[in-house]
């Protein structure tokens, strides 16, 4: 199936059960790319969509067949077409206008968002996997920093995303080598929080989908913003933000809930509000 044959909205399905939502890459035939222009404009939108959607608590983002996303189309690359054509300042645009606006997208979604990584994760879907708050991988999964074995760099953001995830020497050596990372290795590193069987990945991430999705959605996003900010400032400056977002916590409807059914000892309902 081409990826001009399908629709953007095709192109990356998203379906929502309660305040959970799920992206499913779905160009399965391809390995699910992400340097296709409706997959970009998809991303994009659903992250525009979530942080939009106040009952939207956690987003699960996977992959349709066998992989999670072998990242950047290398056909385009070879054909040179699409993202991957014209002169040098042309492809300098091209990644900018094209596949860089997953990571400021996937960065800037308010919402926590979990990895169900279901295979193979691959160069820019490698990365695309690290953009995520959580990680859960299938047994089958490997990651694999693998631009270099194509001659080229990471362009889409993982010489950041990647020391984060893992740090600076382990990074380093994905990127130098290009090598695979199995499953049980991305355990051991950090990586990931949990490996599990095939059949049990998407329910295993909907558990801990809904472990966060009980809490008040203004807190959690809240707190992913300290999360993220405090990746680039000094203690100062977070404990800064921390204390205006704190303020702002204290004079919610859901943090009055969350005391009275703390001190009524029963379950809280929370509405955003």
């Amino acid at each position: 199936m081409a990826a001009d044959a399908v629709s953007p909205s095709d192109a990356v399905i998203s379906s929502k059960d309660g305040n959970v939502v799920t992206w499913t890459l779905n160009l399965p035939d391809q390995r699910n790319p992400i340097s296709d222009a409706d997959v970009i404009a998809r991303l994009v939108d659903l992250a525009a969509e979530a942080n939009a959607d106040i009952d939207t608590r956690v987003v699960i983002l996977t992959g349709a067949g066998s992989a999670f996303s072998a990242g950047g189309n290398v056909k385009d690359m070879a054909d040179r077409a699409g993202m991957f054509g014209g002169a040098p300042h042309k492809l300098r645009e091209g990644y900018r206008t094209g596949i860089q606006r997953i990571p400021k997208a996937i960065y800037h979604c308010e919402v926590p968002i979990i990895a169900a990584v279901n295979g193979p994760a691959v160069g820019a879907g490698c990365d695309l996997a690290m953009m995520c708050d959580m990680r859960i991988a299938s047994s089958t999964a490997f990651f694999a920093e693998s631009f270099v074995k194509l001659g080229i760099i990471p362009g889409d953001g993982g010489a950041w995303l990647l020391p984060r995830a893992i740090g600076a020497a382990r990074a380093a050596e994905m990127s130098f080598t290009g090598d695979r990372v199995d499953a049980a290795t991305a355990l051991e590193w950090g990586m990931v929080s949990r490996v599990v069987e095939p059949e049990n990945l998407l329910t295993a991430a909907r558990e801990l989908a809904d472990r966060v999705a009980v809490n008040p959605p203004n807190a959690l996003r809240m707190t992913k913003r300290l999360l993220r900010e405090g990746q680039r400032v000094d203690l100062d400056t977070l404990l800064e933000l921390s204390a205006a977002l704190q303020a702002l916590s204290h004079h919610t409807a859901d943090h009055t809930e969350a005391l009275s059914a703390f001190l009524g000892r029963r379950s809280a309902t929370f509405d955003g509000n």
